[in-house]
């Protein structure tokens, strides 16, 4: 089993690649191998509602979008992640989505998916929102964790700190494995919990 994982910020090693390795580190104490993709900071297109996509892929060809279907053919689950930006998934992540399961939504759909998002302050449940939208309408089972999928921080390396965010990453990981190996053979034990580690940013 194999989970692809986006890095949907501009800085490869910012923030949210954190979080992703954490998944990433999670699930493979469970067997299971994980790709992490980064999309890069070039422009991604949006749609244009031409209705001309074909055999699972957009007709546009000159991004990121058509490269992660094709990796999705090959996985079994999905994990987004994303800065926020005014309250909102980045720009360029909002594209691929909507682009990538509008042409190949058979592709996408029944295998388990989450959105996680990195923000500074505020603005991170509705961006986690907005990620996990697109999910609910391609029919792929939505991972929960412990907590919503945020994490903080903003200086680089900073979401290394945020230690209940982090185990919320090990908790989604567990989850998800939990989920594909149920899915694929029926077995596997329900997730062990860790002992809760909660934060608060204001002391």
């Amino acid at each position: 089993m194999k989970v692809l994982i986006i890095n949907g910020s501009p800085r490869r090693d910012g923030n949210t690649s954190i979080a992703l390795k954490e998944i990433a580190a999670q699930l493979e104490k469970h067997n299971i191998e994980s790709e992490l993709f980064w999309i890069g900071n070039k422009p991604v297109r949006g749609c244009i509602a031409c209705n001309t996509c074909q055999n699972n892929r957009c007709t546009f060809d000159d991004d990121v979008v058509n490269r992660v279907i094709e990796k999705m053919e090959r996985c079994d689950g999905l994990v987004i992640g994303s800065p926020v930006y005014y309250g909102q998934p980045a720009g360029p992540v909002c594209s691929l989505q909507q682009r990538m399961m509008y042409a190949g939504s058979s592709v996408f759909a029944n295998k388990p998916a989450a959105g996680v998002c990195v923000c500074r302050r505020g603005g991170a449940t509705s961006a986690f929102q907005t990620l996990n939208m697109p999910f609910q309408m391609t029919n792929m089972p939505v991972v929960t964790s412990q907590y919503w999928n945020i994490l903080y921080g903003c200086a680089e390396g900073e979401t290394s700190l945020d230690a209940e965010g982090l185990q919320t990453m090990r908790t989604l990981a567990n989850n998800m494995a939990w989920l594909l190996k149920k899915i694929a053979t029926g077995e596997g034990e329900t997730p062990v919990l860790e002992p809760r580690e909660p934060m608060n940013f204001i002391r």
